[in-house]
Protein backbone atom coordinates (compact mmCIF):
# COMPACT_ATOMS: atom_id res chain seq x y z
CA UNK A 1 0.00 0.00 0.00
CA UNK A 2 1.44 3.79 -0.75
CA UNK A 3 0.38 6.19 1.15
CA UNK A 4 2.96 9.47 0.14
CA UNK A 5 3.24 12.73 1.71
CA UNK A 6 5.00 15.57 -0.93
CA UNK A 7 5.71 19.41 0.63
CA UNK A 8 7.63 21.91 0.00
CA UNK A 9 7.91 25.61 -1.06
CA UNK A 10 5.94 26.87 -4.10
CA UNK A 11 6.81 25.59 -7.35
CA UNK A 12 9.25 22.90 -5.80
CA UNK A 13 7.30 20.65 -7.86
CA UNK A 14 5.15 19.04 -5.76
CA UNK A 15 1.89 18.99 -7.76
CA UNK A 16 4.32 17.65 -10.87
CA UNK A 17 5.21 14.98 -8.44
CA UNK A 18 2.25 13.86 -7.38
CA UNK A 19 0.51 13.77 -10.51
CA UNK A 20 3.84 11.58 -11.77
CA UNK A 21 2.97 9.10 -8.82
CA UNK A 22 -1.17 9.26 -9.00
CA UNK A 23 -0.67 7.62 -12.28
CA UNK A 24 2.38 5.56 -11.97
CA UNK A 25 0.85 3.64 -8.65
CA UNK A 26 -3.26 4.53 -9.15
CA UNK A 27 -3.34 7.00 -5.89
CA UNK A 28 -5.73 9.31 -4.81
CA UNK A 29 -5.28 12.39 -4.74
CA UNK A 30 -5.42 15.29 -2.34
CA UNK A 31 -4.24 18.70 -3.32
CA UNK A 32 -4.00 20.29 -0.10
CA UNK A 33 -4.86 23.67 -1.57
CA UNK A 34 -8.00 22.37 -2.73
CA UNK A 35 -9.50 22.67 1.22
CA UNK A 36 -7.05 25.19 2.95
CA UNK A 37 -8.68 28.60 1.36
CA UNK A 38 -12.10 29.48 1.58
CA UNK A 39 -13.84 30.47 -1.90
CA UNK A 40 -14.34 34.44 -1.31
CA UNK A 41 -13.12 36.97 -3.28
CA UNK A 42 -10.55 37.75 -1.23
CA UNK A 43 -8.18 34.58 -0.33
CA UNK A 44 -8.33 33.59 3.34
CA UNK A 45 -7.34 30.74 4.87
CA UNK A 46 -10.69 28.10 6.20
CA UNK A 47 -10.35 27.22 9.44
CA UNK A 48 -8.15 24.50 10.20
CA UNK A 49 -10.89 22.22 11.81
CA UNK A 50 -12.53 22.56 8.02
CA UNK A 51 -9.60 21.71 6.50
CA UNK A 52 -9.17 18.95 8.95
CA UNK A 53 -11.80 17.28 8.72
CA UNK A 54 -11.48 17.28 4.91
CA UNK A 55 -8.68 15.37 5.14
CA UNK A 56 -10.07 12.61 7.83
CA UNK A 57 -12.83 12.54 4.67
CA UNK A 58 -9.97 11.80 2.56
CA UNK A 59 -7.90 9.44 4.14
CA UNK A 60 -10.89 7.29 6.04
CA UNK A 61 -12.30 7.03 1.97
CA UNK A 62 -9.26 6.55 0.11
CA UNK A 63 -7.02 2.99 0.93
CA UNK A 64 -3.52 4.60 -1.39
CA UNK A 65 -2.95 8.07 -1.92
CA UNK A 66 -0.63 11.45 -2.12
CA UNK A 67 -1.01 14.60 -0.27
CA UNK A 68 0.85 17.54 -1.71
CA UNK A 69 1.03 20.89 -0.22
CA UNK A 70 2.79 23.11 1.71
CA UNK A 71 0.52 23.19 5.09
CA UNK A 72 2.90 22.15 7.78
CA UNK A 73 -0.25 22.68 10.27
CA UNK A 74 -2.47 20.63 7.95
CA UNK A 75 0.37 18.32 7.07
CA UNK A 76 0.95 17.30 10.61
CA UNK A 77 -2.34 15.80 10.67
CA UNK A 78 -2.40 13.62 8.11
CA UNK A 79 1.55 12.49 8.34
CA UNK A 80 0.14 9.91 11.22
CA UNK A 81 -1.48 7.67 8.30
CA UNK A 82 1.78 8.08 5.83
CA UNK A 83 4.49 5.52 4.90
CA UNK A 84 6.36 7.99 3.19
CA UNK A 85 7.38 11.88 2.92
CA UNK A 86 9.11 13.32 0.43
CA UNK A 87 10.62 16.85 0.83
CA UNK A 88 11.25 18.86 -2.51
CA UNK A 89 13.84 21.49 -1.24
CA UNK A 90 15.57 22.33 -4.54
CA UNK A 91 16.70 26.47 -3.52
CA UNK A 92 14.18 29.77 -4.23
CA UNK A 93 15.95 29.90 -8.00
CA UNK A 94 14.13 26.74 -9.15
CA UNK A 95 10.91 27.52 -6.99
CA UNK A 96 10.51 31.13 -8.55
CA UNK A 97 11.98 29.29 -12.21
CA UNK A 98 8.75 26.85 -12.13
CA UNK A 99 6.57 29.52 -11.09
CA UNK A 100 7.16 31.45 -14.16
CA UNK A 101 6.99 28.35 -16.29
CA UNK A 102 3.85 26.87 -14.31
CA UNK A 103 0.93 25.93 -16.71
CA UNK A 104 -2.55 27.52 -16.13
CA UNK A 105 -4.07 25.61 -13.03
CA UNK A 106 -8.00 25.19 -14.00
CA UNK A 107 -8.67 23.97 -11.08
CA UNK A 108 -7.12 26.76 -9.29
CA UNK A 109 -7.62 30.05 -11.46
CA UNK A 110 -10.72 30.77 -13.93
CA UNK A 111 -8.04 31.79 -16.80
CA UNK A 112 -4.36 31.74 -17.63
CA UNK A 113 -4.54 35.83 -17.34
CA UNK A 114 -5.92 35.60 -14.19
CA UNK A 115 -3.23 33.23 -12.50
CA UNK A 116 -0.98 35.14 -13.86
CA UNK A 117 -1.94 38.31 -11.85
CA UNK A 118 -0.77 36.52 -9.08
CA UNK A 119 2.78 35.67 -10.14
CA UNK A 120 5.04 38.22 -8.70
CA UNK A 121 3.19 38.32 -5.57
CA UNK A 122 3.69 34.38 -5.53
CA UNK A 123 7.49 34.96 -6.37
CA UNK A 124 7.91 37.49 -3.75
CA UNK A 125 6.25 35.03 -1.27
CA UNK A 126 8.80 32.16 -2.32
CA UNK A 127 11.72 34.44 -1.84
CA UNK A 128 10.78 34.39 1.98
CA UNK A 129 11.07 30.38 2.06
CA UNK A 130 13.98 30.70 4.51
CA UNK A 131 13.31 33.83 6.72
CA UNK A 132 9.71 33.19 7.26
CA UNK A 133 8.24 31.61 10.67
CA UNK A 134 4.84 30.56 9.27
CA UNK A 135 3.27 27.21 9.08
CA UNK A 136 4.61 27.53 4.70
CA UNK A 137 8.05 27.86 5.99
CA UNK A 138 11.26 25.76 5.69
CA UNK A 139 11.65 26.12 9.38
CA UNK A 140 8.40 24.40 9.67
CA UNK A 141 9.06 22.11 6.87
CA UNK A 142 12.31 20.69 8.39
CA UNK A 143 10.68 20.66 11.51
CA UNK A 144 8.00 17.88 9.59
CA UNK A 145 10.92 16.38 8.04
CA UNK A 146 13.25 15.50 11.10
CA UNK A 147 9.59 14.56 13.19
CA UNK A 148 9.14 11.71 10.63
CA UNK A 149 10.02 8.19 11.57
CA UNK A 150 8.82 6.40 8.52
CA UNK A 151 10.38 5.90 5.25
CA UNK A 152 11.49 9.98 4.01
CA UNK A 153 13.60 11.70 1.32
CA UNK A 154 14.90 14.95 0.92
CA UNK A 155 15.00 15.90 -2.94
CA UNK A 156 17.22 18.99 -3.14
CA UNK A 157 17.43 19.33 -7.04
CA UNK A 158 14.57 20.60 -9.23
CA UNK A 159 14.61 17.35 -11.04
CA UNK A 160 12.03 15.33 -8.81
CA UNK A 161 12.33 12.28 -11.72
CA UNK A 162 15.80 11.36 -9.71
CA UNK A 163 13.49 9.33 -6.98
Amino acid sequence: MKKIIIFGNSGAGKSTLARKLQQLHSLSHLDLDLLAWSNSSIPTRKPLSESIQEINDFLSNENEWVIEGCYADLLEHAIKDAEELIFLNPGVEVCIKHCRNRPWEPHKYASKEEQDQNLEMLIEWVKQYDKREDEFSLKSHRRLFNSFTGHKKEIKTGDSDRL
